[in-house]
């Protein structure tokens, strides 16, 4: 287990070829890039917690039937100084480090708290995001860092801060049809107002407009203030549909007193989220038209989310899917320390909240005079419910649509739609997934695969050209073996029927990563080399 999770990775920066077994789609063109923590250690220090690595970026380019392979540690100014110092002198979410020789670690974000918000990391390990022709390696801090994305090469640093008032941002952006990307932060602003901030990043340059960058033209679609004076929620996804978008500030907060002072108390910032199962979880709907929150207050029960599956709207109605647990223990189950063998792992660290798919429904409108108790939800396809309460609250309960999955994508061209697959990592009462899942909402049908010793990542969902139904394309997925005599691949799969169509076996350091995107070969950027 440890050679999987606290070993650091080689990188590979030039391609090396993949040997293909079976027959790839003729129409597979284009590059899977995938992010994560590749480096553990640096020099004698460690990492405590798996989230905390050094970002190493990996793709695999599909071209003419066949496959190459890169890897590239994201050279940001926390990866500089960590190797220039040869020890972690920037400090991670679950990592405080001692001192911190890059910018003073205050801030001057939030004047109640006496300028003590600290400066975060701009090790950007988490997701890929794409704004027009440029790509960008994300995670939760208000820094983003461009890449090239067919050498992995790292460029310049950009901070949404200096564009719109945001401390921190989630890595799940969505896109509208035009590819204008949404995204959600969370403003720490004086005296202790905070708020949570929908922006939206042009895709491209106004017309007429005179700056060269489309952040230069960023947007604050609307700002829902927090309910607590000195805590704001952890988010890590939202929802968003053609109409609205929907935010869930669910009872895991982050205690902005106990942030601004970890410093000097010798703690992390990890130490300062507490989810409280004794509150309530408010669900918020905006209407991206009128840049209003509809009206009436909804809320469900306590609980923890990071993905959002996907949002759609139906009769009057906005509805919802996330993959929800019943208290925080996932986090904690990735302190390296954990993180033994692999039976041990297994054994110790199973999930106390098994993950289950959860669909909430919000009646966008409703009859006032409805009675106490009764179910204003108005659609037959759910059992999802939302009970008026005496003093006008509408208390929302979900329907299971299945339990035991997590990493969950889908067609992105249904994003925002009514939808019928979900395509996720299988992982059951444990953090590692050991089989990928399809799962149709309609019929409750779920297919597998897997295979002994293998993880497999994040399934990525590649549309067929012209493609007549929502699961027609394939599924990508970077599959990892606890067998080391058995060679790393790239999983292709057939999204209909879930068969292996091919798989790629690459002699590289290959390492279990988070989240990234496919992007076609018609859609990598003009000015940068699409040779391999």
């Amino acid at each position: 287990m440890e050679e999987l999770f606290g070993k650091n990775k080689r990188e590979c920066p030039e391609p090396i070829k993949a040997d293909v077994q079976g027959q790839l789609p003729d129409w597979l063109q284009g590059l899977l890039i995938r992010n994560g923590p590749g480096m553990h250690t640096v020099g004698n220090s460690s990492y405590n917690h798996w989230f905390d690595g050094l970002a190493l970026l990996h793709s695999f380019h599909f071209k003419n039937g066949e496959v190459f392979y890169r890897s590239r540690y994201l050279h940001s100014d926390t990866y500089t100084v960590n190797m220039q110092e040869n020890r972690i002198v920037v400090s991670e979410f679950g990592t405080m480090a001692y001192p911190d020789p890059c910018k003073n670690i205050f801030s001057k974000a939030a004047t109640f708290l006496a300028n003590t918000i600290p400066e975060f990391t701009d090790n950007c390990l988490i997701n890929i995001m794409k704004c027009g022709e440029d790509f960008y390696a994300t995670s939760e801090t208000n820094f983003i860092r461009r890449i090239d994305p067919s050498t992995l090469d790292t460029m310049e640093k950009l901070d949404y801060s200096k564009y719109v008032a945001v401390n921190l941002a989630t890595s799940h952006p969505h896109y509208d049809s035009a590819g204008n990307i949404y995204n959600m932060g969370t403003s720490i602003a004086e005296k202790g107002k905070t708020k949570y901030m929908i922006i939206k990043i042009p895709s491209t340059i106004p017309e007429g407009g005179k700056k060269k960058s489309c952040f230069k033209y960023m947007e604050v679609v609307c700002s829902i203030p927090s309910r607590w004076l000195l805590n704001a929620c952890y988010y890590h996804s939202f929802g968003m549909t053609d109409n609205y978008i929907i935010f869930i500030e669910q009872p895991f907060k982050l205690d902005l007193l106990k942030l601004a002072t970890a410093y000097m108390r010798g703690v992390n910032w990890a130490s300062c989220l507490e989810f409280h199962p004794e509150d309530k979880t408010l669900i918020y709907v905006l209407d991206r038209k009128t840049k209003k929150i509809i009206p009436g207050k909804f809320y469900t029960d306590a609980l923890v989310t990071f993905h959002h599956v996907n949002a759609y709207e139906e009769d009057g109605h906005v509805i919802f899917d996330i993959i929800a647990y019943e208290d925080n223990s996932l986090y904690e189950m990735f302190y390296l320390a954990n993180i033994k063998t692999s039976k041990d792992f297994e054994d110790k660290n199973k999930c106390k909240s098994k993950p289950t798919c959860r669909r909430f429904v919000i009646p966008l409108q409703h009859d006032k005079e409805a009675p106490v108790g009764a179910n204003i939800v108005k659609l037959t396809s759910t059992t999802a419910t939302a009970l008026k309460e005496k003093d006008g609250n509408i208390y929302c309960v979900h329907e299971t649509l299945t339990d035991g999955i997590e990493l969950p994508r889908i067609n992105y061209g249904y994003n925002g739609k009514k939808y019928r697959y979900i395509y996720a990592a299988d992982v059951d009462w444990k953090p590692i997934p050991t089989k990928i899942m399809k799962f149709d909402i309609q019929t409750k049908q779920k297919l597998t695969w897997e295979e002994e010793h293998c993880w497999p990542a994040e399934p990525v969902f590649v549309a067929a050209p012209n493609g007549k139904e929502e699961d027609d394309g394939v599924l990508l997925s970077s599959v990892v073996s606890s067998d080391p005599k058995k060679s790393p691949f790239l999983l292709v799969l057939d999204a209909k029927t879930f068969k292996e169509v091919a798989r790629a076996s690459v002699k590289a350091d290959i390492f279990l990563d988070l989240h990234g995107i496919f992007v076609s070969e018609a859609d990598l950027p003009r000015n940068i080399s699409k040779e391999t």
